[in-house]
């Protein structure tokens, strides 16, 4: 988002680094006496874009959260109606120095971007919720601590202050009306953007997950179930009396670890396949000595069939991250 989309009077107010870094370029550039215009885009949408990412995977959730009750306004311009009109621009075909606003065909808050970018996904309307402002300002802090060179606060203090202009010039530089954001996604997309999109926000809930089943099983291993039926299990299959305190709380412990580190390292190949080969030492132990928990009627060795599933499809998706150039 770029501040000359603002009103004149908002550029004044500009405090983010990304703002005021590029309004003393642009104005060097127009004061040097170069003829030359400076391109202001509103909001771009690209389908490869991070925010485009970003609005897609908002758009695809069940229930849409809104920060500040979703009212910030933005005016956004697909990337092909602005390469077209900064195209324009180069080759001269309208005569135009200064300041050249290049936004798209109807400004309109958050709130209903998201609602458009569903339907063009193939989705039904979504239900929503407000969320005060602050939550906002939280989770942008949030990103930039976890994220290296996120500036997410930044990037919201820009979304609050809005984003949109008056659109003759983009109309006078393509010959046409820019499209609205209903049609910013072609049908033919439609399906594997939607996908890429959900699967943005499903990996995480995923992993939050399986974080949680052994975070579960360590608390409740240190006591919460009867320590006494945890030796009697450890005795069956074969653990010596003096080390059944050290396998039990030392389990423990390191579900508790597996758990918490699902939950805080970047690089996880590697703790999957820990988790996978954990499992199956652990599903190996009681098909030899308690074979009858293969036939328990709560399936508690059968569940971990698609633990390991939800684990291998993670190692995977990591690894092919990893590899992308």
């Amino acid at each position: 988002m770029a501040d000359g989309v603002d009103r004149r009077e908002r550029r004044a107010e500009a405090a983010s680094r990304f703002h005021l870094s590029k309004r003393a370029a642009d104005e060097a550039l127009l004061a040097s006496g170069i003829e030359a215009v400076v391109a202001q885009p509103s909001l771009v949408f690209g389908a490869d874009g991070a925010s485009s990412r970003l609005f897609l995977m908002a758009a695809t959730l069940p229930l849409l959260p809104l920060p500040a009750g979703g009212r910030q306004r933005v005016q956004p311009i697909h990337i092909d109606d602005l390469t077209e009109a900064l195209a324009a621009l180069c080759e001269r075909r309208v005569a135009r120095t200064g300041r050249a606003v290049l936004v798209g065909a109807e400004a309109l808050p958050i709130v209903d971007y998201l609602q458009a970018l569903r339907r063009s996904l193939g989705l039904g309307p979504a239900a929503t919720f407000a969320l005060p402002a602050f939550m906002g300002d939280a989770a942008a802090r949030l990103v930039d601590a976890t994220t290296p060179h996120a500036f997410a606060l930044e990037a919201w203090a820009m979304l609050q202050r809005g984003n949109e202009g008056p659109v003759e010039t983009t109309r006078e530089l393509l010959g046409r009306a820019p499209r609205a954001p209903a049609a910013f996604v072609a049908p033919g997309q439609a399906a594997d953007l939607r996908i890429q999109a959900q699967v943005a926000w499903l990996l995480p809930v995923l992993r939050f997950s399986i974080a949680a089943v052994w975070i579960a099983t360590g608390i409740v291993s240190f006591g919460v179930y009867p320590a006494a039926d945890s030796f009697a299990l450890l005795e069956r299959a074969g653990v010596p009396a003096a080390l059944r305190p050290l396998a039990l709380y030392g389990a423990a412990a390191l579900d508790l670890a597996l758990g918490v580190a699902s939950l805080l390292m970047r690089r996880r190949r590697w703790l999957w396949l820990a988790q996978i080969a954990l499992i199956l030492g652990y599903t190996a132990i009681i098909t030899a000595r308690l074979p009858e928990f293969w036939l328990h009627p709560y399936g508690p060795v059968l569940k971990n069939l698609p633990m390991l599933a939800a684990l291998w499809l993670l190692f995977e998706l990591d690894r092919r991250e990893a590899t992308r150039p």
